[in-house]
């Protein structure tokens, strides 16, 4: 058989085919996005499809750079791209060089895009945001002049401290001009002096929160020295202004709710440190009286009358303990004394006397120790104890037993 050919070489041929057609190596697909999935190799595959067909389609990893949204099932999109046959199972696709949201998914991707751009710069940078004053007395507000934002604000301002003042720049939050109006309403109230400024209004479409994805709006919060607070729109949206506000709120209520202290909160603060600022007032007097007195004491007894008193008391005694050591030695001298004198009236010649013993001299005075001392007719002295005898010797005998006779 003739013109026979193999399944490659048709599709090969097919594929030629392809690639020789001038319009499908650029073009532009328009289509909803179905079965997206992300290859762990960073390929992305999925299908292109409207109400008439879908087409196979794929991105390979090194053209995703351009990709400023992470796509999913049901997305609106533009696909610039080749279409080229996958010669080995003979299907063709798209293959995906850059992809874009189509309608509200442009401004998506304006909005990625100038997130990311700011975010690089530093302006949601933590360092760069102000501290939110805890006690105000005005609060700057840029919205709408009638909306249920400034009554949500009034009322919740209102309620938790009445004394705050509550200054409106009456911008456009909406349409054209609008993003122009709210940097007017911010840096005129930076000028004016208030203590906080919230910018923001309700909810609505992304079309109608665009002011606050400006970029103009983004720089004149950044650049505001008075601390901003951003509440747009509801509590699952988020603008441009939002990451460069110093602080984000939810809803225009929360906003109003983290600017304005609770007054009521305040004032029974206020209660308790005034009690504790009396206890320890009252505990400083009582210790403040007790160091009084304690000094006032210590100077009594510091004082000159109060000196003499005491050394005039230390003299007594010193003079009672010195009598007292006086009376103590003279008793001891007179006990040492008496035993002296009764040692001494053992010696003496008269206590010998008064016992019987008497004492001989002669006529000279001199003491007669022996019969050799006298010869007869010698006048001699003999002393007792009432008085002299004298006496004349008329003989002497002398040895032992003359003394035994």
């Amino acid at each position: 058989m003739r013109n026979v050919y193999s399944v490659g070489q048709v599709n090969r041929y097919i594929q030629t085919m392809f690639t020789q057609d001038y319009l499908l190596k650029r073009l532009y697909v328009k289509g909803e996005l179905s079965n997206v999935k992300y290859h762990s190799s960073g390929h992305i595959y999925f299908s292109l499809k409207d109400e008439s067909g879908s087409i196979a389609c794929v991105m390979f990893a090194g053209n995703r750079r351009g990709l400023a949204f992470r796509m999913q099932d049901g997305q609106s999109v533009i696909v610039l791209g080749s279409v080229s046959v996958y010669e080995r199972d003979g299907k063709y696709q798209l293959y995906a060089n850059e992809i874009r949201l189509d309608g509200l998914g442009l401004l998506y991707e304006k909005y990625e895009a100038l997130k990311k751009e700011l975010e690089e710069m530093g302006m949601f940078a933590e360092e760069y945001k102000q501290q939110i004053p805890t006690h105000i007395r005005k609060l700057g507000i840029v919205t709408a002049s009638t909306g249920a934002a400034i009554r949500d604000i009034m009322n919740v301002a209102h309620r938790r401290n009445p004394y705050v003042q509550l200054i409106l720049y009456p911008a456009q939050v909406q349409g054209e001009g609008a993003a122009q109006s709210v940097v007017r309403g911010i840096e005129t109230l930076d000028k004016a002096g208030v203590d906080t400024i919230i910018i923001g209004r309700g909810g609505g479409s992304i079309e109608d929160l665009w002011a606050f994805n400006e970029e103009i709006v983004a720089r004149a919060v950044f650049e505001c020295r008075t601390p901003v607070i951003s509440a747009v729109g509801h509590e699952t949206d988020f603008t441009i202004a939002d990451f460069v506000a110093d602080l984000r709120a939810p809803t225009p209520s929360a906003a109003a709710e983290l600017a304005v202290e609770d007054i009521s909160a305040v004032l029974q603060e206020l209660k308790e440190g005034e009690q504790k600022l009396g206890y320890l007032m009252q505990q400083h007097l009582s210790q403040a009286h007790q160091r009084a007195d304690y000094l006032g004491k210590r100077l009594q007894g510091q004082s000159p009358m109060q000196q003499l008193r005491e050394n005039r008391q230390r003299l007594i005694e010193k003079e009672d303990r010195l009598q007292l050591q006086m009376q103590r030695q003279i008793q001891e001298k007179r006990h040492r004394l008496q035993i002296l004198i009764e040692q001494y009236r053992g010696l003496s010649p008269l206590e010998k006397l008064n016992q019987g013993y008497s004492y001989t001299a002669d006529e000279e005075g001199r003491a007669v120790y022996s019969v050799a001392d006298v010869q007869e007719k010698d006048e001699l002295k003999v002393y007792v104890s009432d008085g002299i005898i004298r006496a004349e010797v008329k003989s002497t005998e002398t040895g032992i037993a003359a003394l035994q006779k």
